[in-house]
């Protein structure tokens, strides 16, 4: 016993654990039952599967798991090996992280190089753990397990609906602190814990928000040249953007300038405001040539503008030189001089 009763989680050996408690059941088909429904030793297996190798209904094959899981619970705190050390190593780590974990996160500190088969086998034992608490997977939650002190399943998925509300209710990406502050939370770090079981969230650069947004959540190269834009908050060569991504952590990098110059081009969200240079439209920048702009900050401004007021202005909505601004007041006979230094559009231009 004492080979898997180490209490550290670098020598914690789960494998050994988990084959040790299968012993423990006595008939040969419900070990086999559940150790295929867990993915203890090899994929998990479905009902159907299961009933069609040994030879019974799926239905039969549910109760004989619920039975002898029923039966693991009743005893393990008493009977069942190394669950005790398991558990309080189990606890250890579970509290350190925030009071909850995802089962994924769980088996990467007991077993190096963790696979998927690990994690079946972490969360089989922490489901038999008297003092843990399973939050089942769904569409909405990943797989994971909480000291039972602090959450019920229902309480911890309540909690985490309350950080997903925060978030909603920020409307951006924001740090876990923010999170914590808005909710009143004291603890960052329980907060933080509960958003990492979420299906809903997604966290980069050190900023969490909904799944759905491209600023933590990138899902393909123009989500990527937007995240990096929306960091840099300012307008970039395509030169740099691409040299950007490649200097990233996102996990998929290896892009071709040109590619990066071919979805800016296509993307309604990035608008050209110089040579090979863009930014966010949401930044209020405007496609068009520099007269059309100036046009346009006439047009809504209704009445004459100094040259420099005009610079200003146009500035907001394109990068480019202020010569090249100065030039297009003087040379296009759109705009008409009213007054010293002063422009406003010629009277077909502003009929229009």
């Amino acid at each position: 016993m004492a080979e898997a009763t180490q209490t550290s989680t670098s020598t914690l050996v789960v494998e050994k654990i988990v084959g040790d408690i299968l012993n423990t059941i006595d008939r040969e088909r419900e070990r086999e039952i559940i150790s295929r429904r867990y993915g203890l030793y090899d994929r998990k297996e479905t009902l159907e599967q299961i009933g069609e190798l040994l030879g019974i209904t799926r239905e039969r094959v549910r109760q004989l798991e619920k039975a002898v899981m029923t039966k693991l619970k009743s005893v393990a705190d008493k009977e069942l090996p190394h669950i005790e050390e398991f558990e309080k190593v189990a606890s250890q780590e579970i509290s350190e992280i925030g009071g909850i974990a995802r089962i994924k996160t769980l088996s990467e500190k007991f077993v190096e190089g963790s696979t998927k088969i690990d994690e079946s086998r972490v969360s089989f034992l922490a489901e038999l753990s008297p003092n843990l608490t399973h939050v089942s997977e769904n569409d909405h939650f990943f797989n994971s397990t909480c000291l039972k002190s602090e959450y019920s399943e229902k309480s911890a998925k309540e909690k985490v609906g309350h950080v997903i509300d925060a978030i909603k209710k920020i409307g951006k990406p924001v740090t876990i602190e923010e999170v914590a502050g808005a909710m009143g939370y004291p603890e960052s770090k329980k907060v933080e814990a509960l958003a990492k079981i979420s299906k809903n969230l997604a966290t980069l650069n050190g900023r969490w928000g909904l799944i759905k947004w491209p600023t933590v959540n990138p899902k393909n190269i123009r989500d990527k040249i937007y995240v990096i834009l929306y960091e840099n908050d300012k307008q970039m060569h395509f030169n740099e953007i691409a040299e950007s991504i490649r200097e990233s952590d996102f996990r998929r990098k290896d892009v071709t300038t040109q590619a990066i110059h071919n979805e800016l081009i296509k993307d309604k969200r990035f608008i050209l405001v110089g040579r090979g240079v863009y930014a966010l439209k949401e930044w209020g920048f405007k496609k068009g040539t520099v007269a059309d702009v100036i046009s346009e900050v006439l047009k809504d401004a209704g009445e004459p503008l100094h040259r420099d007021e005009i610079v200003k202005r146009v500035l907001k909505k394109r990068f480019v030189k202020e010569t090249t601004i100065l030039l297009n007041l003087q040379g296009k006979p759109q705009f008409k001089r009213v007054a010293k230094a002063t422009y406003t559009l010629s009277e077909d231009k502003a009929k229009k």
